[in-house]
């Protein structure tokens, strides 16, 4: 099993990416944890990345699709894994496209966990977090909020709210997605890969959805 999921940002594909790489044994690859990993290392690509990273700068698409290549290029490249949050761009699909057929991994797969832009809006304007360190605990202000507004359940410390989950980021990073991002959905219907599921509702419920439409 093969798969990409795709969505708008604050979707949920990191949560759903999780229960599918834990249940089906698949490796979860995230083009962030690979990041770190070769500039821990100090590979070819994450040498060049590093500067990006040091000033907050995003990493360029062909740094990313290197970094991807570089993974699939060692010996314990993974025989069946989930991708969340790349490929991003059409560019990077068709990067992708070459590597998985240079060694023989097609793709099972393109999962879209479709939620509507409002919906999105008030998921993560909504998200609040514990900062103290060892709690970490998430609310939401709709879906899961707090017994005391604005204090931890677990360790009574104020709770506090990432600088960009706000209606302007949001909205920002929603307009990037669908200039950037919806382009791939028919770059994928349109080879029998895509999936469309209904992102919104109970997680367990949206997991089996996605189970249901892979025919596991």
């Amino acid at each position: 099993m093969r798969i990409i999921l795709v969505g708008p940002p604050g979707c949920g594909k990191g949560t759903q990416a999780k229960l599918l790489s834990k249940r089906m044994k698949l490796e979860h690859i995230g083009t962030g944890d690979l990041l770190r990993e070769a500039i821990r290392n100090e590979t070819s690509v994450g040498l060049r990345a590093k500067p990006f990273v040091e000033v907050g700068n995003l990493v360029p698409d062909e740094l990313v699709n290197d970094l991807v290549s570089e993974r699939f290029q060692r010996d314990d490249r993974p025989k069946t894994f989930i991708l969340d949050g790349y490929p991003r761009t059409l560019m990077q699909a068709k990067s992708l496209d070459s590597v998985l057929v240079l060694h023989g991994l097609p793709l099972t797969a393109v999962v879209l966990l479709d939620v509507c832009d409002a919906e999105i809006v008030k998921r993560v304007t909504g998200r609040w977090s514990c900062p103290k360190l060892g709690c970490k605990a998430t609310f939401h202000t709709l879906s899961n909020p707090s017994k005391i507004a604005g204090i931890c359940d677990d360790c009574q410390t104020v709770l506090v709210q990432r600088e960009d989950d706000n209606v302007e980021t949001v909205k920002s990073r929603l307009t990037v997605y669908h200039k950037d991002t919806v382009p791939l959905l028919p770059y994928y219907e349109q080879n029998g890969l895509l999936k469309s599921i209904h992102g919104t509702g109970d997680i367990e419920q949206i997991y089996q959805s996605m189970v249901h439409s892979l025919s596991i």
